[in-house]
């Protein structure tokens, strides 16, 4: 069976994100980059495709033009054990035009989007106590950024 990857398709930003991206997460880095040569849709030098690896896991950022732009359609998760990891990751996602949401999702500057999670989080969605469950519920939804201290709070009543 192949290995599958993701392809990021941008609008000439490919390196820009991909360089972004990597400084982001541990174990990342820039793989390869192929780039236009003349008689392009970009000028000649500008990245066609940058393969990169965030955390181990590969991604392809290709410069594919502007008949696609990216929706929430397809999010990457987050996952985190303390708040303090959390809202650092946030602030750097949504640093330089990157925009929260709701729920704890975000879009980054690229347009890319993000939900950032508490590992915790289903454990107050779907714990044992259905009314705490949906506090907690409830709590969520008037939250951007998800709080772990005030979603165990609403839980536990």
């Amino acid at each position: 069976m192949g290995r599958i990857g993701t392809c990021l398709w941008f609008d000439g930003q490919a390196e820009e994100a991909a360089n972004f991206y990597v400084g982001l997460f541990e174990n990342s880095g820039i793989k390869e980059v192929a780039r236009w040569g003349e008689g392009g849709p970009y000028p000649a030098g500008t990245a066609l495709t940058v393969q990169f690896e965030l955390d181990g896991r590969g991604f392809r950022g290709l410069n594919g033009g502007p008949e696609f732009t990216f929706n929430e359609s397809i999010s990457f998760e987050l996952f985190f054990d303390t708040q303090a990891e959390l809202d650092a990751k946030l602030a750097s996602l949504t640093a330089d035009g990157g925009q929260e949401s709701q729920c704890g999702w975000l879009k980054d500057r690229f347009g890319v989007s993000w939900q950032l999670l508490p590992n915790m989080l289903a454990s107050v969605l779907n714990g044992p106590d259905p009314a705490g469950a949906g506090r907690a519920m409830q709590a969520m939804l008037g939250m951007q950024k998800l709080d772990i201290a005030a979603l165990q709070g609403a839980y536990d009543g």
